[in-house]
């Protein structure tokens, strides 16, 4: 189960005055209203109103992560094509299940793991509200019931951070796309064949030789297990680029009750 990559622009709250702006590293108020996280995704149905099977048939979705990760080639960015969306649908609906969340969000999550990064196909900038606006058409279109729209677009609206802020989970679906998409680290998704001309995230990604996100109910635990090549990108590289992604992922592990770690090369480091 594992594996990611994508930038993330991120800067400290300077405007004290706006209470909607966090600076990197602050916690979600989680806990602190009568809406409680683990609800906000509930159903009294335990299916899911379409399945991810129907959406990846979809020619129109086809052509959207097709394009989208054209668009992001041009751009310098790793790969963001079938195989990230496809690993990270598989990641997001595994831990779900591992945790015990029901079939409808599990099905939920993977689908948001493959629709998450469509909004590319419009920019890079806002990839994330304009992914779960394109959604919400294509999945109404679908047969998707308004109730699991509402879960898969939130999921996707809050997977990423843009303008000054990082990505913060709303409930158990979104929490796993964060989780599977930031763990997706891997020399495969490296575009750049002149490691010379390699930037820093095309240097980490390539250092990575084997990722995976490891889920342990019992210990309430789930850590993302690195072997990283420190010939190519020593481990502090690693934090100095994805800081912002971790603190995404701790994050939407405590949403899920469970601690988030990281180990590279067998080495706890977090």
């Amino acid at each position: 189960m594992a594996q990611t990559t994508d930038t993330s622009i991120i800067a400290s709250n300077t405007n004290e005055g706006d209470p909607a702006a966090l600076p990197v590293g602050a916690e979600p108020r989680y806990g602190t209203t009568e809406v409680k996280p683990t609800e906000a995704a509930a159903s009294e149905r335990t299916t899911a109103s379409i399945s991810l099977e129907v959406v990846k048939a979809d020619p129109e979705v086809q052509a959207l992560i097709r394009q989208a990760n054209k668009n992001l080639g041009v751009l310098g960015f790793t790969e963001h094509g079938f195989r990230h969306v496809g690993l990270v649908a598989s990641i997001a609906r595994n831990v779900l299940r591992l945790l015990g969340y029901d079939e409808r969000q599990q099905e939920l999550a993977a689908i948001s793991g493959y629709l998450h990064d469509i909004g590319n196909v419009v920019s890079r900038h806002g990839h994330a509200n304009a992914g779960a606006l394109l959604a919400y058409s294509i999945l109404t279109r679908l047969g998707m019931g308004y109730d699991d729209i509402a879960v898969v677009i939130g999921a996707i609206g809050s997977h990423d951070g843009d303008v000054g802020r990082i990505g913060e989970s709303v409930h158990p679906v979104s929490a796993a796309l964060i989780l599977a998409d930031k763990s997706d680290v891997h020399r495969s998704r490296v575009r750049n064949s002149d490691r010379a001309t390699f930037d820093q995230h095309d240097t980490v990604n390539y250092a990575a030789t084997s990722s995976f996100l490891r889920v342990d109910a019992e210990a309430k635990t789930i850590t993302l297990e690195l072997e990283i090549d420190t010939s190519i990108a020593p481990v502090m590289q690693y934090f100095e680029i994805f800081l912002p992604r971790m603190l995404m992922c701790r994050h939407a592990a405590e949403l899920l009750g469970c601690a988030f770690h990281i180990t590279m090369n067998e080495v706890v480091v977090l």
